[in-house]
């Protein structure tokens, strides 16, 4: 064997090692929201705060994580990517601590800004890095990636719910979990791969407006996150007070939804690697768009939940491929992938909202109505992500490689 066919399969494990590690990452971050999420009401308990002074609280992570984003490229070009996602992803697990501490509304906003902001820091920097192992491997991984977040935060809610039956004290369990997913995820680092900027390449700055391609990339994420967030936040009230449902089957819809979303992820690499994202990505959009007309004029709430699956299913991939194009968009991906992630949790913390307040003016089958013209918005929109599909770009040939100058490895 010659040295250069060594030093590929060499660099060929690298990357199939770095795409485990970065897997490993995903889920642990994932871990941390359903852990959370679960303890909510502890934490309402205990900071002692109205129905209405927690929902503002619930809105400071979005915007701590919409501040800080930005932020997540001059902090990996100054230490490096490996480096950066240690020390975010550990600031990030550790912040699971905070929220149960908080004893009143102003700490709690505090305390949840906090935490949103090393989760957009961290989401950032896991988000480029596995852009750059796709562009290795010349196939399709972060849709599977999104999907490990999904079982991530599966795991999470899982064990808080049952530390939630035993009555234990979400402090305790929040801090036995996060010294716990701390210790993952720093281990998962040591594999991820580790890019250095340029001696000579500019840092970016610390605030700046992303890209216009992250804009345009962004307005399809945004569509599929409210989409998402109007389903995960409404679709139980959706069948319980539209179409008189038990509590039992409208709390069902809402984990059923949960669940094909997360498979749909996991098992949609391939259908990206078939068919390209432009085509995945427009597919998506017709189911779900069918499945938000299906929840409109559902009789029954078994047709509506098979709305509300269709619509999992339709938007599944959008968010991880909108990454992956925003990643190859241009010559700084942090930054196009800062912006988009910006975008789509913007979606993300008003549609619950809009949703609401739409539903209080009119009726919630006048907001999924929305949720059906906005999940249209992805046929019409799916184009945008053409610059970064591998089956325009060079699948198989290795080109779309290079699309991402970021960083090189270190030697």
């Amino acid at each position: 064997m010659t040295s250069d066919s060594t030093a590929a399969v060499f660099g060929s494990h690298e990357v199939r090692r770095a795409r485990y590690a970065v897997a490993a990452v995903f889920t642990v971050h994932g871990a941390v929201t359903g852990s959370f999420a679960t303890r909510v009401p502890w934490i309402q308990d205990h900071a002692g705060v109205s129905a209405g002074q927690l929902g503002l609280a619930l809105a400071f992570p979005a915007i701590g994580a919409s501040v800080a984003m930005p932020l997540a490229g001059a902090v990996s070009h100054r230490f490096g990517a490996r480096t950066a996602l240690r020390g975010l992803l550990a600031l990030w697990t550790l912040a699971l601590i905070l929220p149960s501490l908080a004893p009143g509304l102003l700490t709690l906003c505090t305390a949840l800004f906090f935490y949103g902001a090393s989760a957009g820091m961290s989401d950032v920097a896991m988000n480029a890095l596995g852009v750059e192992v796709e562009n290795r491997l010349d196939k399709s991984i972060m849709s599977g990636l999104h999907g490990m977040w999904s079982v991530g935060a599966l795991i999470g809610s899982a064990a808080g719910t049952v530390a939630a039956h035993l009555g234990a004290d979400a402090r305790l369990h929040h801090l036995i979990a996060a010294l716990v997913l701390t210790a993952l995820g720093l281990i998962a680092c040591q594999w991820v791969l580790d890019l250095r900027s340029e001696p000579d390449e500019e840092p970016p700055p610390r605030f700046a407006l992303p890209p216009k391609s992250a804009l345009v990339i962004g307005a399809v994420g945004f569509c599929a996150v409210f989409a998402e967030g109007a389903s995960l936040d409404w679709s139980a009230v959706y069948l319980r007070d539209t179409l008189d449902s038990s509590a039992g089957l409208a709390a069902a819809s809402t984990t059923a939804f949960a669940l094909t979303m997360a498979v749909a992820r996991i098992a949609g690499d391939r259908v990206v690697d078939r068919f390209g994202a432009v085509r995945t990505v427009r597919s998506g959009g017709v189911l779900a768009t069918a499945g938000g007309v299906l929840v409109v004029v559902a009789p029954h709430p078994a047709l509506a939940m098979c709305g509300f699956g269709l619509m999992g299913l339709g938007i599944a991939v959008v968010v991880p491929l909108a990454f992956a194009a925003a990643g190859r968009s241009g010559p700084k991906p942090a930054q196009a992938i800062a912006g988009v992630a910006t975008i789509t949790y913007t979606s993300g913390l008003i549609a619950p909202s809009a949703i609401g307040s739409l539903a209080e003016a009119t009726s919630l089958v006048v907001s999924f109505g929305l949720v059906s013209v906005l999940a249209f918005g992805l046929v019409l929109g799916a184009g945008v992500l053409r610059a970064g599909d591998r089956k325009v770009s060079g699948a198989g040939t290795g080109a779309g490689t290079r699309d991402v100058p970021a960083a090189e490895p270190r030697p």
